[in-house]
């Protein structure tokens, strides 16, 4: 056995608190900045606010989530898609906008 399954999973304490204090289906947002913090069955059904290093993340919690980390549903980089069809579409307008 491995020493991080002995150590058992992680959630940040004062997230719990917050937890312990709502109840499920309300539509308030529970800020964090723990995107460490491992989702428990407790946590299913609430929206949490994951700051991915810019702004809060909206996360609606199913039962599929339990186990992940709130970060795993916060992602911290734009995808930025090269080249096809609408791309070039796009860039062609503007360029055209341009001269």
């Amino acid at each position: 056995m491995s020493r991080s399954l002995k150590k058992g999973p992680f959630t940040e304490p004062k997230l719990l608190i917050k937890v312990s204090k709502l109840k499920p289906g309300d539509k308030t947002v529970i800020k964090t900045w723990s995107r460490s913090s491992t989702i428990t069955p407790e946590m299913v059904g609430f929206i949490f606010g994951v700051h991915n290093g810019r702004l809060h993340v909206p996360v609606l919690v199913n039962e599929n989530m339990v186990g992940h980390k709130l970060g795993e549903f916060a992602p911290t980089r734009k995808f930025v898609r090269h080249g096809g069809k609408m791309q070039k579409s796009i860039e062609g307008s503007a360029g055209a906008a341009k001269k």
